[in-house]
């Protein structure tokens, strides 16, 4: 078991890579650097390994699925996640590992917004996008996690054995964040600096596909997560649009005692039917949820017993 493990995942870096894994070799010298390669066509594998990294393939693309091999397949006390496209500054390794290994944080968050992203990052619709989840996070769950979608990060054990990655792409750290909000997981921020990438490396994220991605991801994260306040604000907005067409049926009839729209009114009765069994729907998954939540807790005492016995 070892006792840090950097973790990058990589698909055609061949131009950070070297610097990447030197960097952090020397702000963590007793940790071991793990490169996976994600289906590289250029000499990201090589590279890595001569820079002296461990290096693994991951076959099925996707950061997400990279992510999950690498947090099956590597057990340590820490954990350090980073890119391979030298943005994150390994000078900042020793102050992100440090809440895991003395305070017990289960996951220490980079955060780029509120240092030089803005400034050094050229594209501005990914701060735009990056500023629209955060503030939709923020909203929806009540935390006070300051970058949602960096890459940077750092774990515990805990955390990584009992983290099920269910997105494949880059929806991934938004999964992460959200996964430790609503399992009351200790979470601490460190202001990062960030630097663009160098010239004649591309990016892989695609802002408008992969932002949307995003998005629905939050969806359906909230709608899991938070099952009564989807489907109640469901609920809520099929009764007022049924209440909307009742009304006017009813003051009709008031005033003539005639039912002149039968089946506006017949539409109305279905649609609060609708709404009362959306209501009911996030009132049972709300308590399957408080189940879900114990067994989670279970988990992580079985996670924490097996880290001591892994240790010994």
């Amino acid at each position: 078991m070892d006792r840090i493990a950097v973790l990058i995942p990589c698909y055609n870096e061949e131009k950070t890579v070297q610097k990447v894994v030197a960097d952090f070799r020397r702000a963590l010298p007793e940790a071991t650097v793990y490169v996976y390669n994600n289906n590289s066509t250029d000499r990201t594998a090589q590279l890595a390994a001569e820079a002296g990294a461990v290096v693994r393939n991951e076959y099925m693309q996707g950061k997400g699925n990279v992510i999950r091999r690498m947090f099956r397949e590597i057990d340590a006390e820490c954990y350090l996640m980073a890119d391979g496209d030298d943005t994150y500054p390994a000078e900042y390794a020793r102050e992100m590992i440090d809440p895991v290994l003395q305070r017990q944080a289960d996951m220490v968050v980079g955060d780029r917004l509120s240092s030089t992203y803005f400034t050094e990052n050229k594209r501005p619709f990914h701060s735009f996008g990056n500023l629209l989840v955060r503030r939709c996070i923020n909203i929806l769950f009540r935390n006070n996690i300051k970058d949602i979608m960096t890459g940077y990060r750092a774990f515990s054990y805990e955390f990584v054995k009992t983290f099920p990655v269910l997105s494949r792409g880059f929806e991934i750290e938004t999964e992460m964040s959200i996964h430790a909000v609503e399992n009351n997981m200790q979470i601490e921020n460190v202001v990062i600096d960030f630097h663009d990438r160098p010239e004649g490396s591309e990016s892989k994220l695609n802002t408008y596909s992969d932002g949307l991605k995003v998005l629905m991801t939050i969806a359906r994260l909230y709608r899991t997560y938070r099952p009564l306040g989807f489907f109640g604000a469901v609920s809520a907005f099929l009764a007022l649009l049924s209440l909307a067409f009742f009304i006017p049926v009813t003051v009709d009839y008031m005033r003539t005692g005639l039912v002149e729209r039968f089946p506006t009114l017949i539409v109305c009765g279905f649609v609060m039917i609708a709404a009362i069994i959306s209501f009911f729907s996030g009132l049972v998954l709300h308590t399957i949820g408080q189940k879900n939540r114990q067994d989670f807790e279970m988990n992580l005492i079985r996670a924490a017993k097996e880290k001591r016995e892994r240790m010994k």
